[in-house]
């Protein structure tokens, strides 16, 4: 009787356009092992059905760990005194650029805190210079800026851009992101959509004052939102901050809400993100057998990498990205599924207009 009642919560929550927030609810609070294994196992019929078997790369960049906000989970907070701060070059951008593309890499990610010294016409030539020289996909995720610099970036070449709304209850949004406002926040996904970037947001998990049913809107606002791509992240403390006595985040609650999003999204590129994967070892072939089809690995110069502490205890830092390429090659074969070398576009609009319906 359980297994068909959770046949059945699947199944509506797979075809509603407006799935329930009880059946959400319902899927995000499973404890079985056997519930977990038929949650998940579900979300990767839809991947495979919507998304292929092919795992795709985005080659990062952080290019500058400056930024003028004072999240409360976050290691970058302009009042962390202790962090080294630094800006990297457009030659030392350009190297990490090449040796992404030498690695057949056909996105590369180009991120930064939300700093205030960040030139718009700067970043508009480094992101022309990438396009004129390499045939790949540009990312931008450099938070919050005006539209007119949003727009000045795609006539560039940009063509993504990532903006995490972290959490869409309101309310906590405001508790932990003080001076910051969160309608301007929404107010840039639309931009960015407007001006055509593929766009990309998501969501921190295990959140001081989230709940259940904050996690149940935040699945709900991407099912509305049809983003191009979702990052689920897993909240990990960081010592300077005011988080820092905070339990962290959930690793199965986690890989839940990832699994949710996957099947009500259907067709959003999700990474297997970095927080996940520093927490445990074989957390990102996990998050890839719950609905994930995207990996990031970390080409930041490596004297830089440990200075973009986000959060601590971050995987990528000690690891030679070009060999951790070769090394997720080959780990993802243990699970069945390859390398896909392709730019990895939206598949949104391939997928307009078109029934798919796999056997959840």
């Amino acid at each position: 009787m359980k297994d068909n009642a959770l046949q059945s919560v699947l199944e509506r929550v797979y075809a509603a356009d407006v799935p329930d927030r009880d059946d959400i609810a319902y899927l995000l609070q499973l404890q079985g092992e056997d519930e977990l294994r038929r949650l998940f196992g579900s979300a990767d019929k839809v991947r495979a059905e919507y998304c292929g078997d092919g795992i795709l790369l985005r080659g990062l960049v952080e290019f500058s760990s400056y930024c003028r906000n004072t999240c409360f989970y976050c290691g970058l907070n302009r009042q962390n005194v202790n962090v080294e701060r630094y800006r990297l070059s457009i030659e030392e951008i350009m190297d990490a650029v090449d040796r992404i593309a030498a690695k057949g890499i056909r996105t590369v990610v180009l991120q930064s805190g939300e700093d205030d010294e960040l030139d718009a016409a700067w970043l508009a030539d480094l992101v022309q210079r990438i396009k004129q020289r390499f045939d790949m996909a540009v990312t931008l995720a450099v938070g919050e800026r005006p539209a007119q610099e949003y727009k000045l970036w795609r006539q560039a070449g940009a063509d993504r851009y990532l903006l995490k709304i972290e959490t869409t209850d309101a309310a906590l949004y405001r508790r932990l992101h003080p001076h910051m406002s969160f309608e301007n926040r929404l107010a840039c996904l639309e931009t960015l959509r407007d001006l055509g970037y593929q766009v990309g947001s998501g969501s921190l998990v295990g959140l001081k004052g989230q709940t259940v049913q904050s996690l149940v809107e935040d699945v709900l606002f991407f099912k509305r939102a049809n983003f191009d791509m979702i990052g689920i992240g897993l909240f990990i403390p960081h010592e300077a901050t005011p988080l820092a006595a905070e339990p962290m985040g959930d690793l199965e609650l986690t890989l839940k809400v990832l699994a949710v999003t996957r099947i009500v999204t259907r067709s959003a590129h999700l990474p297997a993100t970095t927080a996940v994967g520093s927490v445990s070892g074989d957390a990102r072939l996990r998050a890839l057998q719950a609905g994930a089809n995207v990996l990031m690995p970390n080409f930041t110069p490596a004297a830089y990498r440990s200075l973009y502490e986000i959060y601590p205890y971050k995987r990528c830092v000690k690891e030679d990205p070009a060999a951790a390429v070769d090394g997720v090659a080959a780990a993802v074969r243990t699970i069945g599924r390859t390398i896909d070398y392709a730019r990895g576009d939206s598949l949104k609009t391939a997928c307009a207009g078109v029934l798919h319906n796999p056997t959840i």
